[in-house]
């Protein structure tokens, strides 16, 4: 297996079992591999060792389920991640430079200030407003070329026209650009993005690289408009909507699909998909 592939397959495996106390053993075992050769791969790729990087997923997914868990108890959250009371709270001070509480607080917000745009503030819409334009939809297995990029998310339009170039030769008419997110960049360091860019391909691709998103349940969402304002809707529908809807997500991770880009304006129709029980 190539290293970064590795690494990859690695990061999938942390996410599905974040909340049951693995440990860098646990992930070099189940890839059969020694602990030394596995960390010492995954430094290389990631900048960050197993250890250091498990912990930061576990402060940032635990922040997103603060954020869209509001029912449930911190101190319980803290649990699901393998922290008492005491040490959830300091650890997550120390990542996140506020406390589990103060940071609960902060998602009650109707505004918040867009990291890719920092002089402007965004407003969010009302419930109902999400509401009305969202659909509960099946959503089939798809197969696709991907990439995964592990970086700053101002770097990601950049990577995106590298990524298309790369595989233009596998663009048809019905081709589907897609983005699989893991992080929340109001949440996660805008240096620690881990964002997949696929592409829709046929089963005759011969490709290494390919790789199945399983359909499913999906929240989804249809975007019409500028490209700059995806954050915002985002941000609303995670923090407004998906809150009161009843639901959880049943992933740790959420898909754009884009229908239709006009990059000349600068604007697209895309589907905020998010997995859901």
């Amino acid at each position: 297996m190539k290293k970064r592939e590795l690494v990859s397959q690695s990061i999938d495996y942390m996410l599905q079992h974040i909340d049951e106390g693995i440990t860098i053993k646990d992930v070099a075992n189940h890839f059969h591999y020694s602990e030394f050769y596995f960390s010492r791969v995954f430094k290389a790729v990631t900048g960050d060792s197993v250890y250091a990087f498990i912990k930061h997923l576990k402060m940032d997914q635990s922040a997103i389920d603060i954020k869209l868990k509001q029912h449930k108890a911190i101190t319980d959250i803290g649990l699901d991640y393998g922290y008492s009371s005491s040490n959830y709270s300091s650890a997550f001070r120390q990542h996140h430079n506020l406390s589990p509480k103060e940071f609960r607080k902060s998602t009650g917000a109707t505004s918040i200030e867009n990291p890719f745009y920092p002089e402007i503030v965004e407003q969010f819409r009302t419930f109902d407003d999400y509401d009305d334009k969202m659909e509960i939809v099946m959503l089939k297995d798809v197969k696709v070329i991907y990439e995964r990029i592990f970086g700053n998310y101002i770097e990601l339009k950049g990577k995106w026209f590298q990524f298309i170039e790369t595989y233009k030769d596998h663009i048809r008419d019905d081709t589907l650009l897609i983005e699989r997110f893991y992080d929340d960049p109001t949440i996660s360091s805008m240096n620690s993005c881990i964002c997949d860019l696929c592409m829709t391909v046929d089963n005759t691709c011969k490709l290494e690289n390919i790789i199945t998103i399983k359909g499913g349940k999906f929240a989804t969402y249809r975007y019409e408009g500028d490209i700059k304002n995806i954050f915002r809707e985002l941000q609303g529908i995670f923090a407004v909507w998906f809150p009161k809807s009843g639901y959880e997500m049943s992933e740790k991770y959420g898909l754009n699909i884009y229908r239709k880009i006009d990059i000349a304006a600068s604007r697209v129709i895309m589907d905020l998909c998010i997995p859901i029980k």
